[in-house]
């Protein structure tokens, strides 16, 4: 099994840090950390017996309501003016420890493989007292390319990695009804209730180009979307068109992550709008303790297969194919727990190996997590992917597809200095031992002000059998 082993030299500052504040919260330091005036001590308690209240009536409501609905209007609304403007900048920097080359090319990943300066900005308007709009723009520019030189890396590469401009949001959103909202443009949409893995999430495509390195909530690719939600007490229905077809962002050929020493086949990507649009419907209800989401959507595969076009050359491209999933997420809470499912049912399924046939495919999801220790919380997920009217032919060249695919998440979060510092775990397993592959991260980050955190940390990848 090959380790690739990735880390930013923030970390060896921060590593030092872990054992001086246990020391001091344990003999109760008081002088030590005065720079957390009276004020700060009693927010930080108000905040901690919050999270220790557990999942009480009201706290769930509104976690549930964060998951199902978007940020309510009246955060977007600004005291002085109508516009805000905001933004951010952040440089990072990644170190592979591991000398390594890529598949199929001479380019050697070992040391520095991430110089990476990357702007967010983001406008918002208040049009009226129920209607709002937002532009967020994010782009980057990796120097560690031209440090270490351009013509090491494939066209691919730099064309995917070197530099990017993207339209993260542009929407308009507001009341038509008292009970009726719409919101339309470029948008992200979450459904289900797992932080780590994918059932019900299946709206938004995700960039995969650097996995592991960040949470899902950070991957996910937004879409033009028309959006309609109607309110009922405390049930909620939403209906979804897609025109924009997009999919998920992937690892370019040559880069440290392409597994082949080929270039991939081309991809068939549909037009956007018209007879392609994607429709997608939810109804979710937020009850006492507990809330529930039923999902059904008409959409593309994310996922491309592979499609060998009939004739002597025996031509080959990736193709994506239309699904249908049906689908349902459960969030109970009890006490310092909270525990989760989701269940989706797929039908639609193309694989390479058995051209002109259909499959379908259930995945059930369960998870539960605890926050009854004070600044820690710890969560354990876990799927399985089950393919119904397997055939053998799928388990070789080129779909590499089992019968059962299970997939593991365990994450550990505590928090240090009045929650300043916050210490992230997160191991990943492709089947639950980790046998087709596994992630583990660990990560630091420190809030120096409101406006200014630093963050390190490492990850480590294990390929697996397949």
């Amino acid at each position: 099994m090959k380790n690739i082993v990735l880390c930013s030299p923030i970390l060896l500052l921060l590593l030092f840090v872990i054992p001086a504040i246990t020391y001091a919260q344990a003999a109760g330091l008081d002088e030590a950390l005065q720079g957390f005036d009276e004020a700060s001590d009693t927010g930080n308690n108000k905040i901690l017996e919050d999270i220790l209240e557990g999942f009480d009536d009201k706290a769930m409501d509104q976690k549930a309501e964060k998951q199902t609905s978007d940020t309510p209007y009246s955060e977007f609304r600004t005291p002085h003016s109508a516009l805000a403007v905001t933004g951010s900048v952040a440089l990072s920097s990644v170190w592979s420890i591991y000398q390594h080359e890529a598949p199929g090319t001479r380019t050697d990943y070992g040391g520095l493989s991430r110089l990476r300066t990357t702007l967010d900005l983001t406008l918002d308007y208040k049009i009226s007292k129920d209607w709002d709009a937002r532009i967020k723009g994010r782009g980057f520019y990796d120097a560690a390319y031209r440090l270490n030189g351009r013509d090491r890396y494939t066209d691919q590469v730099l064309s995917s990695l070197e530099s990017e401009a993207e339209l993260r949001d542009a929407y308009i959103r507001g009341k038509l009804l008292p009970t009726l909202d719409i919101k339309l443009g470029r948008q992200i949409v979450v459904w289900g209730k797992s932080d780590n893995l994918r059932v019900t999430d299946v709206l938004n495509p995700l960039d995969n180009r650097e996995p592991g390195i960040v949470d899902i909530e950070d991957l996910r690719l937004p879409l033009a979307m028309a959006r309609a939600d109607w309110y009922a007490g405390k049930w909620n229905v939403t209906g979804i068109a897609i025109p924009e077809i997009r999919f998920n962002k992937n690892p370019p050929f040559g880069s440290d992550f392409y597994p082949s020493p080929m270039p991939p086949p081309a991809e068939q990507t549909p037009s956007d709008g018209d007879d392609n649009a994607e429709y997608a419907f939810a109804v979710n209800g937020i009850l006492t303790g507990w809330d529930i989401s039923f999902y059904l959507a008409r959409i593309f595969d994310d996922r491309p297969s592979l499609s060998i076009l009939p004739g002597p050359l025996s031509e080959s491209r990736f193709v994506h194919n239309r699904l249908t999933m049906a689908g349902t997420a459960v969030n109970v809470a009890r006490g310092n727990w909270l525990l989760k499912s989701e269940g989706g049912y797929f039908s639609g399924l193309e694989f390479a190996a058995l051209p002109g046939r259909a499959l379908s495919r259930t995945d059930v999801l369960v998870g539960a997590e605890y926050s009854g220790f004070s600044d820690i919380t710890v969560s354990f997920e876990a799927v399985n992917r089950h393919l119904h009217d397997y055939d053998e032919a799928l388990a070789g060249f080129p779909d590499y597809a089992r019968q059962n695919e299970a997939q593991a998440a365990l994450r550990y979060q505590q928090d240090f200095l009045n929650q300043r510092l916050h210490l992230t775990i997160l191991a990943l397993n492709q089947a639950l031992n980790g046998r087709d592959g596994k992630v583990q991260r660990y990560s630091l980050e420190y809030e120096l002000t409101d406006a200014l955190a630093v963050l390190g940390g490492f990850v480590n990848y294990g390929s697996g059998q397949r």
